[in-house]
């Protein structure tokens, strides 16, 4: 996908709301608030959840702080000469501040954005020693009259070469002037092609960790695999697994729908990944994808960051409440990955789809082939406990039968289940269930959708040649 893809919403709105949103607070002066001494809220082994905080959208009391380790207020222009420009909506700053250290949340500024792919300010100053001493200056001053625990720069993007060489530069001066003081120093990064060269590794060094913007790419948009690998790009260029944060979208592509516009329209999308509105095919994360992309980020990256919280619902159906109940230890989230588990979708004969029917949860739904669509219902973890599981749920012999024919469902998983036990022979591709010394197969050769999943006495047809995740 071409960097002109990479155009979030989580920086592409500024002018249009702003007009509607902060005109009352233009040239208000924000009351000096106190530094802080207050501890962000922790969570288990020091994971991280952070969500971004828009000038322009979202209520300071709507917020679920007990949910929150960390959030960013978007955003703050730089000038040409290192200076800062106005903060919007001094108000909404000074209230959110108090808020969230009142609930134990630390608080950063945001400085930059997609500001329209205009990012000549960020070139100019960096590129001078004076320059980047003035930014310096004025982040921290900022940071002192807010009460503010750090800075986020969103840089969107230095280019490789001698624009990377002064981003660097930059960052290593923010760092020890921030560091010094006691304050956050972090970044938000493209999620992954050649602009990431544009970060020198040197970087990883001076921040306390990247935000990556996993979203925006893959097609679906942001789905699991493709977020994974995005992370997995930046750990491969040296990042740490405690400095990568895992960004996820509160709102769909192409049309940019705001997740909680599309739990509205109906509340059966909160645990699906692409809809139908208008005619258009929307796609985004649902409870389930959250949810298994915060399991595989506690056991492998340093936490999870949302663009952003206003997008979100609140009650049962809210993705930061997805994100918190997984790292408590909640129930087991659909698609979650047993440890050492691999995920993505299971294609058969035709290049179909192994799918869930109807992406339904309950137990005994039929598994079937289907036109690949990249939903959560054709979203399947290869475990290494010999289970195939999709919707929280496992792939299932019906009755733990042998006989050829017995058709294959999804049912809850149960610890040493044979009826659920599958091995995999890479060289003939074909699934096996020991129990039945059975081969998971496409019912008549069929590769048309519906066609059921059953078991049958193995061959060497394409109805029983599988291709893993």
């Amino acid at each position: 996908m071409s960097e002109s893809s990479q155009q979030r919403v989580r920086r592409g709105r500024l002018a249009a709301a702003a007009v509607a949103l902060l005109t009352a607070a233009a040239g208000a002066t924000a009351a000096l608030l106190p530094a802080t001494s207050a501890n962000a809220v922790t969570l288990p082994n020091n994971f991280k959840s952070i969500g971004y905080m828009p000038s322009w959208a979202g209520s300071v009391g709507s917020v679920q702080y007990g949910k929150l380790t960390h959030i960013n207020y978007a955003f703050v222009l730089p000038n040409s000469n290192g200076t800062l420009g106005a903060v919007d909506n001094t108000a909404k700053l000074s209230s959110l501040v108090s808020t969230a250290h009142a609930n134990g949340v630390k608080v950063s500024i945001s400085i930059g954005g997609w500001n329209d792919g205009n990012d000549s300010a960020f070139e100019s100053l960096a590129a001078s020693s004076g320059g980047r001493t003035t930014f310096t200056n004025s982040v921290m001053s900022l940071i002192n009259q807010y009460g503010l625990d750090g800075a986020d720069i969103d840089w969107e993007y230095p280019d490789p070469g001698t624009s990377g060489s002064n981003y660097a530069l930059l960052m290593q001066q923010l760092s020890t002037t921030l560091h010094n003081n006691g304050k956050l120093l972090t970044a938000a990064v493209v999620s992954e092609g050649n602009t990431a060269n544009g970060v020198p590794t040197s970087v990883f060094g001076y921040v306390d960790w990247l935000n990556i913007m996993a979203y925006d790419g893959g097609s679906p948009h942001a789905n699991y695999n493709w977020s994974i690998n995005a992370v997995n790009f930046w750990k491969g260029r040296g990042l740490p697994a405690s400095k990568a944060i895992l960004g996820v979208p509160f709102y769909s592509r192409p049309t940019y729908y705001t997740y909680s516009q599309l739990v509205a329209m109906d509340p059966a999308n909160a645990n699906r990944d692409c809809t139908t509105v208008n005619g258009s095919q929307e796609c985004y994360n649902g409870i389930p994808t959250i949810k298994a992309k915060t399991q595989w980020a506690m056991a492998n990256a340093g936490g999870m960051m949302n663009w952003e919280l206003s997008q979100d619902t609140t009650g049962s159906t809210s993705l930061v409440s997805a994100i918190y109940d997984t790292v408590m230890g909640g129930s087991t989230p659909p698609s979650s990955p047993p440890p050492g588990g691999r995920t993505g979708r299971i294609t058969g004969i035709g290049g179909k789809c192994v799918d869930v029917a109807a992406a339904s949860s309950t137990n005994g739904t039929a598994v079937q082939l289907y036109t690949c669509n990249g939903t959560n219902a054709q979203t399947w973890t290869v475990g290494t406990d010999g289970t195939i599981r999709a919707l929280g749920k496992c792939l299932d012999v019906t009755g733990g039968a042998t006989a050829d024919g017995t058709k294959i469902q999804i049912w809850d998983c149960t610890a040493s289940n044979a009826n659920q036990q599958w091995t995999y022979n890479s060289s003939t591709q074909r699934l096996t269930n020991p129990k039945s010394g059975k081969c998971l197969d496409a019912t008549g050769q069929s590769s048309a959708d519906g066609t059921r999943l059953q078991i049958w006495t193995c061959n060497t047809q394409a109805n029983q040649k599988w291709i893993l995740p």
